[in-house]
């Protein structure tokens, strides 16, 4: 069981703060079953979530170790082959990585939406709607982990991630 005050993943909508432990006052609701009252860091809203939910998942926010690895793996990680004929198929695709909540699921993505931008550019075009739309939930999701384990501003981890990234190829080329 989490504690008040720790900061925990909630499924899709990502880092959350536990704000209290208790049973919900409802009609017809079941007074010895406990909730966790959370707040989105960066959204708004509360949440109730079943302490003994099995539908979302819930999870502690990694280490700061765990997410300086991830950034050292983040130029290793390809990008996802989109695999989506139609906006139906490719927004599943795309909902799946998200679903998952695993990292690399979403670099993958970001990386092949990053290149979808990289070409809709060249041709003076936009990208797509299903495209912008993940793109921003995966971003948050992974970003807003990032921030919570590296405790730094949300909006601060693109320039975090490419300083680290740099300086990391800084170091090998030097060490060649």
């Amino acid at each position: 069981m989490f504690q008040i005050g720790e900061l925990v993943v909630y499924g899709s909508t990502g880092v959350c703060r536990v704000e209290e432990i208790s049973g919900l006052n409802q009609p017809g609701e079941d007074r010895e079953k406990r909730y966790y009252r959370l707040r989105p860091l960066w959204q708004d809203g509360v949440i109730y979530a079943p302490v003994d939910s099995r539908k979302v998942s819930i999870r502690p926010v990694i280490s700061r170790e765990e997410a300086e690895a991830i950034i050292h793996r983040m130029p290793d990680i390809p990008a996802a082959a989109c695999r989506g004929g139609t906006a139906q198929a490719l927004a599943q695709q795309y909902q799946s990585a998200v679903r998952d909540g695993g990292h690399e699921a979403l670099i993958e993505i970001m990386k092949a939406i990053r290149r979808k931008q990289g070409l809709a550019e060249a041709k003076n075009r936009r990208l797509g709607m299903v495209d912008e739309r993940y793109m921003k939930q995966a971003e948050r999701l992974l970003y807003g982990e990032l921030a919570a384990a590296l405790e730094i501003p949300y909006d601060g981890v693109e320039n975090y991630i490419a300083a680290r990234l740099e300086k990391e190829a800084e170091s090998a080329g030097a060490g060649a």
